[in-house]
């Protein structure tokens, strides 16, 4: 009797992990559906064998994930990059702190009605994002394109009212960025979140006539109230978000169209 006991006593130590416990903890992360909610299951596979139970809820609308985190309806995110967080952290006064890059979707702008951007008449309609990370953005890469020039000074995140020339006088339209893709039949020409253009039934590698390059400051970051930064579960997630699975499931699976930011 004393030795099943004991057998059982080690047993119980052999299953309690990392994390101190034989009933494995459970932590929420809210990600964007498409490639985040992908990557994600792999890093759940992963985080299992450490003791955690990662639940995994997948969002469309950008203004869900940093509130529910900030809240604690949700223990971490995936699917903005660092200027918006920045911007919502100086907005609404959140709690958060990202605590790993993950990846980078490069923008991209999108026609049905020219192939190329220098074919874009005077006064030509160009739909971007309406939120200052994304809207700058959008800009930035229309500068790149050689269509506007922004005031100097104006940082990743400038806004129409930055706008210094115009030279082909574009209009340029704001609104969501979830619905951006929706607009592409009403304007001539559209800048698209790569996860939105992949959603929308786009391909970004080859739809897109111009597009930002990999080297870009918008990558994508795993996000966590502050007062959890340093917690162990976090540690955990962020070595599964940075493993060698989840590169490689990357480079494969979306080949040129989402870029490993670590």
């Amino acid at each position: 009797m004393k030795s099943i006991v004991k057998l059982a006593a080690v047993a119980l130590l052999l299953t309690q992990g990392a994390f101190g416990a034989a009933k494995a903890e459970s932590f929420k992360i809210g990600v964007e559906n498409g490639p985040h909610a992908e990557i994600a299951e792999i890093v759940k596979k992963q985080v299992a064998a450490k003791g955690i139970d990662l639940q995994i809820f997948e969002f469309s609308d950008y203004t869900r994930p940093n509130p529910a985190v900030n809240d604690g309806d949700l223990d971490a995110n995936a699917f903005q990059h660092k200027p918006y967080l920045d911007q919502q952290i100086k907005d609404r006064g959140y709690k958060l702190t990202p605590v790993a890059n993950i990846v980078v979707f490069p923008i991209g702008v999108y026609s049905q009605k020219v192939k190329s951007l220098k074919d874009l008449a005077p006064g030509a309609k160009v739909a971007i994002p309406n939120d200052p990370s994304n809207g700058g953005r959008a800009l930035l890469l229309l500068q790149a394109q050689g269509l506007l020039k922004l005031k100097d000074g104006t940082g990743i995140t400038p806004s129409v009212l930055d706008i210094a020339e115009n030279p082909k006088k574009l209009k340029i339209v704001e609104v969501d960025a979830a619905q951006v893709p929706h607009y592409l039949p009403d304007v001539d020409a559209a800048v698209i979140n790569t996860n939105y253009a992949i959603q929308g039934k786009l391909d970004p590698a080859k739809d897109a006539i111009a597009r930002e390059d990999a080297n870009s400051p918008y990558v994508n970051i795993l996000v966590v109230r502050t007062a959890d930064k340093d917690k162990p579960w976090v540690k955990a997630l962020v070595e599964a978000y940075h493993s060698a699975e989840v590169k490689d499931y990357v480079l494969k699976k979306y080949p040129g169209i989402v870029v490993p930011g670590f």
